[in-house]
């Protein structure tokens, strides 16, 4: 386990003051109105969305960390490099900010020799933080969380949801068996996107279980950070430790945790 800087708590202020800025500033181009017809329409905004945030975020978290990395490609997938590295998504949900909904936010994570240290989520329509400090809890707008004491899978509100587009069949194929397994297990299930906006319910205790096939960093980090600090559990589908290298992964409240991998290790 790698050491963690005396400074993380200033630092916590600063990516809060980052992602704050940028979301308010992409808040300034939603619409409730918005209206895209093609694909190619749709990808002009989300990159234009993008561009938007990270001309405010990638300066202030930089100045806050000069020598930390940054990561490019917020659909990038593995371990990263030794050292410190800011894992961001500008735009988590950028496809639901496009279309005029308001399930989306700004995330910014710290990746420290591949331990995530700290995180910041910022959801503009509410106007609230989410933040967490590895060891020091997860916190929504400066109130302690706590992950649900639920003991029962059959009273579970659970989730999961594509982790990016063009995923493969196979890969298609075990997020449809999952979605009917668990629907045989939980008593409600949920499918949709972003992954960070349910992840942050599982670690409020509004939700007991998320899980996910396949792996992008932008959009699980800071919940996973969240979720473990507020007591939940982290894991593959199978129970097995959860890395930046895992082909999947689940999130649950502690005492739900080996029903929620009972169902989903039958997912092969």
């Amino acid at each position: 386990m790698p050491g963690f800087a005396k400074d993380d708590d200033a630092l916590l202020k600063a990516v809060v003051d980052a992602v704050q800025a940028a979301g308010n500033h992409l808040k300034s181009r939603f619409s409730f109105d918005a209206r895209l017809d093609s694909q190619e329409d749709i990808l002009e905004a989300i990159h234009a969305n993008d561009a938007a945030s990270l001309s405010v975020l990638r300066d202030a978290l930089m100045k806050a960390r000069p020598g930390a990395g940054w990561t490019e490609d917020e659909l990038d997938v593995g371990a990263l490099p030794p050292g410190e590295w800011w894992v961001t998504d500008p735009v988590e949900g950028n496809i639901n900010h496009i279309h005029g909904m308001t399930d989306w936010c700004v995330t910014a994570t710290l990746v420290r020799d591949n331990t995530l240290v700290l995180t910041a989520v910022y959801l503009p329509m509410t106007g609230n933080t989410y933040t967490a400090i590895r060891g020091g809890g997860a916190y929504l707008d400066g109130v302690r969380l706590r992950a649900s004491a639920k003991t029962r899978l059959d009273a579970a509100l659970a989730g999961t949801g594509q982790a990016k587009p063009g995923e493969d069949s196979d890969t298609y194929r075990r997020v449809g068996q999952s979605v009917t397994a668990m629907l045989h297990g939980a008593l409600v299930l949920r499918v949709s996107v972003p992954a960070t906006l349910q992840l942050i319910q599982v670690a409020a205790g509004r939700m007991d279980v998320f899980w996910q096939y396949s792996q992008v960093r932008s959009g699980l980090l800071a919940g996973a950070l969240l979720v473990e600090e507020a007591g939940g559990r982290i894991s593959d589908t199978h129970g097995q430790p959860w890395s930046l290298t895992s082909s999947d992964f689940l999130a649950s409240a502690p005492r739900l945790h080996g029903a929620a991998v009972r169902v989903l290790s039958t997912i092969a």
